[in-house]
């Protein structure tokens, strides 16, 4: 049961949004230019440090948000990212997002636990220096996403196949306020 007075139908972060829309909207903003920026880091890649950082703190709600995300923009491959999400380093992934993947796993126990070591080998797998911050603020925006949902209690659906409806219409229209007050996408709805 949430901590505060949160519209117990929407789940996470949209109840969030929903009660607070003047932090939600930034909030939204910073989760567009950091997860649906397709530069050398791709929208899977960022959904996957997102899930993974989500994972290591324990959230469950924004872990399968995004990680169902993830899936969406790798053409249904739910057994990858599930993978990348509980062991990167055996993962058929790239060694560079491997790199970033520890990066992240680094930020998300503090900041200085970042090394020199660590940011070297992600730049001679081919990480830019855009890569590496940010997948360092996506990391550190996850913590604090991470602990806005689970800090008031927010409502954390457990049936894990309203995730895939949720990722579906966030991979297709973005982040933000709209996400909070559009109506879940109806499990029967098949498109053509």
């Amino acid at each position: 049961m949430p901590h505060i007075n949160l519209d117990k139908d929407l789940p996470g972060m949209r109840s969030l949004l929903a009660f607070c829309p003047e932090i939600g909207e930034p909030l939204g903003q910073i989760a567009n230019i950091l997860l649906r920026s397709n530069d050398s880091l791709s929208m899977a890649d960022r959904e996957l440090i997102g899930a993974y950082v989500s994972y290591l703190n324990d959230c469950f709600y924004c872990q399968h948000s995004h990680a169902a995300i993830a899936v969406c923009y790798l053409n249904g491959d739910t057994e990858l990212v599930e993978q990348v999400v509980k062991d990167f380093s055996n993962a058929p992934i790239s060694n560079k997002l491997k790199a970033l993947l520890t990066i992240a796993g680094s930020v998300q126990k503090g900041g200085k636990f970042v090394t020199t070591e660590q940011v070297e080998a992600a730049k001679a797998e081919g990480a830019t220096d855009r890569d590496i911050h940010d997948t360092v603020l996506i990391a550190a925006a996850f913590c604090l996403f991470n602990r806005y949902v689970d800090g008031l209690a927010t409502t954390t659906p457990t049936d894990m196949s309203s995730y895939p409806l949720r990722a579906k219409q966030v991979a297709e229209t973005g982040y933000g306020n709209h996400i909070a007050t559009n109506p879940q996408p109806a499990a029967h709805h098949k498109e053509h």
